[in-house]
C-alpha cells in the first residue's frame, strides 16, 4: 500500500520511515504489532531526520576528501578546468562515504549540499594556500621573478592591445578619456602591488567556484543515493 507524504505529495510505500523525495519523517502503521506501536527498530530509525547532519562523521568524511581535491585543484595541478569537476566528485563522495555510516543510509538533498560546502570550503582553502605557496617559492626562493615578471609584463601589454583596438571604434573624446584611463590601469597592473592583487583576486575567484561545485556535487550526491534507495524499497 502506497500513501502519499504530506510536505511533498510524492508517494510512500506504507513501510518507510522516511519520503523518498524530501526526507520527511513518516509515521509507520504495522498491522501484525499486537498493541498497535511500532517496533523498537522502526522507532530507532525514524528517531534520525534525514535532512540534519551529524557533523563529526561528516567532518571526517569531508576532510578525508577536501585534502586530494584541493591538491589537484590548486596551481600546481595539470588539471586545469578538470578540477572543477573533481571537487564535485569529491564532496559527491564525501556524502556517500558519510551515508554509509549513518541509520538509515540516506540523505536528503539539502543536507548533501551542506556536507559539499564544507568540503568545499575546505578544499578552497588548501587549494588557495598551496597555489599562493607555490608563487611565493617560485619567486623568492627559486629566484625565477624576472621570469615572472617578464610573462606578466606581456600578459598586460596583450590585454592593453585588446582595450586600444576597442577604443579605436570610439568617438574622439571618448578615445580619449578611454586611453587616460587604459594608461592608468597599465600602470597599476605593472606595479608590485598590482601583479599581487590580480593574482589574489584570480585564486580567491578559483577558489570560490571550488565551492559552488562543491555544494552542488554533495546535493547531487545526495539526490542519486535517494533515487537508489527509491528503486531498492
Amino acid at each position: 500500500m502506497e500513501i502519499t507524504c504530506n510536505r511533498c505529495h510524492q508517494p510512500v510505500q506504507a513501510d518507510n520511515c522516511f519520503c523518498p523525495a524530501c526526507g520527511l519523517p513518516q509515521l509507520v502503521y504495522t498491522p501484525d504489532s499486537s498493541d498497535g506501536q511500532v517496533p523498537a527498530e522502526r522507532r530507532n530509525e525514524a528517531a534520525r531526520d534525514a535532512s540534519l547532519v551529524d557533523w563529526k562523521p561528516a567532518m571526517r568524511a569531508a576532510l578525508v576528501l577536501a585534502v586530494p581535491a584541493g591538491l589537484l585543484s590548486s596551481g600546481l595541478s595539470p588539471l586545469g578546468l578538470l578540477g572543477l569537476v573533481w571537487m564535485a566528485a569529491a564532496a559527491a563522495w564525501a556524502v556517500v562515504l558519510y551515508v554509509r555510516s549513518q541509520s538509515p543510509a540516506w540523505i536528503t538533498a539539502g543536507a548533501g549540499a551542506r556536507i559539499g560546502l564544507v568540503t568545499g570550503l575546505l578544499a578552497a582553502w588548501l587549494a588557495f594556500t598551496v597555489s599562493g605557496g607555490a608563487l611565493f617559492v617560485e619567486r623568492y626562493t627559486l629566484h625565477h621573478a624576472s621570469q615572472i615578471d617578464s610573462e606578466w609584463k606581456s600578459r598586460v601589454e596583450m590585454s592593453q592591445q585588446m582595450t586600444q583596438e576597442w577604443a579605436s571604434g570610439l568617438e574622439p573624446s571618448d578615445a580619449s578619456e578611454a586611453q587616460t584611463l587604459r594608461a592608468q590601469v597599465q600602470a597599476w597592473m605593472m606595479s608590485p602591488w598590482g601583479h599581487a592583487g590580480v593574482e589574489v583576486f584570480s585564486l580567491a575567484f578559483n577558489a570560490v567556484f571550488l565551492v559552488f561545485f562543491a555544494a552542488g556535487g554533495g546535493a547531487l550526491g545526495a539526490r542519486l543515493l535517494a533515487r537508489t534507495r527509491r528503486t531498492s524499497v
